[in-house]
């Protein structure tokens, strides 16, 4: 058996949400440092409604950070780690890119 610090059935919750399109275009956007909603927006090209609720749900799970000032907030990245595990899984897509786009298990449905 495999000792992990995490259950697998919450890594794969975490990558569940991660595996989300818009979700994740967010995360990306924010690596550049703090934006506001419309930046986020803008920089994804998803209608604000939409990425205001993938940011509060980044928000809630901890993975994003907020501040309000006046009628704008500004989201980040929580911490290091979000970053950290970005930048793994575009490491590890260097080595196993081209299996994981072949792969029919991997595929949208």
């Amino acid at each position: 058996m495999i000792d992990t610090a995490a259950p697998p059935m919450l890594l794969a919750t975490l990558f569940r949400g991660l595996a989300d399109p818009t979700r994740l275009s967010c995360l990306l956007a924010l690596r550049d440092g703090p934006r506001t909603v419309g930046e986020v927006a803008a920089a994804t090209r998803v209608r604000q409604p939409t990425v205001s609720k993938h940011l509060i749900c980044l928000r809630d799970c901890g993975l994003a950070q907020a501040e309000r000032s006046g009628r704008f907030v500004t989201y980040c990245l929580c911490g290091t780690g979000v970053e950290e595990l970005l930048r793994a899984a575009e490491a590890l897509l260097v080595r196993a890119g081209t299996g994981i786009a072949r792969c029919p298990d991997y595929q949208e449905a």
